[in-house]
């Protein structure tokens, strides 16, 4: 190659240090040793920018990749034990009743529920908890719907619009009952994912029957079982 091509390897190595590539890549790219490339390179200003830029594009890339690699023995037998769990899930609870129904609300508003007196109230991201919820409030009490009302947390930087369109989908709750939305700071530190729809806290202001809820809530925690507890192996498959 002789010393201009040498020179000309040098100079290509620099340019694209400059431009946020690693050594790995620049060796890889000229044809050369990466102690060759570092020594070449090691007073290059690397543009931030640049070197930003270079990185969100190996993220992508590495993302593509593990998206297209076909899952290891280990995760499909992952994939099939759950999807098996979830037949045998639905095997077992079957069709709900009316009185199922009633009891699965129960213990939801047990541990999801507003407890402070005055207020029904739940909030929950996942709209079938959310549909649950109401199906039981509408069946089993004397609602005025347009008391009902509904309060979204959503991260800032998500559309609010379609937030509102979709849980007044999922409630029948019209936009004009939604109050003025909560619209949090991600922090990083704590949590990355985010949902997209937000959660949303459905609430019916009525203290008579607050307390009927809440004295179905002590009588269920309070009841009498007919059949000794169900133990490893007594349920179905």
């Amino acid at each position: 190659m002789g010393y201009r091509g040498e020179l000309a390897k040098q100079d290509r190595a620099r340019a694209l240090r400059a431009q946020g590539w690693t050594l790995a890549e620049i060796a890889e790219e000229v044809g050369c040793s990466r102690s060759s490339a570092s020594l070449w390179c090691r007073d290059v200003v690397i543009d931030e920018a640049a070197l930003a830029a270079r990185r969100r594009q190996r993220a992508l890339r590495g993302n593509e990749g593990a998206r297209r690699r076909a899952p290891n023995k280990l995760q499909r037998r992952k994939q099939a034990e759950i999807e098996a769990a979830h037949e045998w899930g639905r095997q077992v609870i079957g069709t709900l009743d009316d009185r199922d129904l009633l009891l699965a609300a129960v213990a939801l508003y047990a541990g999801e529920g507003s407890k402070t007196d005055g207020c029904v109230k739940l909030a929950n991201s996942d709209p079938r908890m959310i549909s649950l919820f109401l199906r039981w409030l509408r069946g089993s009490f004397h609602i005025d719907e347009s008391r009902l009302r509904i309060q979204l947390y959503l991260h800032q930087g998500l559309d609010l619009d379609a937030a509102v369109a979709f849980w007044s989908s999922v409630t029948g709750i019209p936009p004009a009952q939604f109050t003025k939305p909560y619209r949090a700071v991600a922090d990083a530190s704590i949590r990355k994912t985010k949902h997209p729809m937000g959660c949303a806290s459905v609430s019916y202001a009525c203290s008579w029957t607050h307390r009927r809820i809440m004295g179905l809530i002590r009588a269920l925690l309070d009841s009498e079982f007919l059949s000794p507890p169900v133990r490893a192996g007594s349920l179905p498959g």
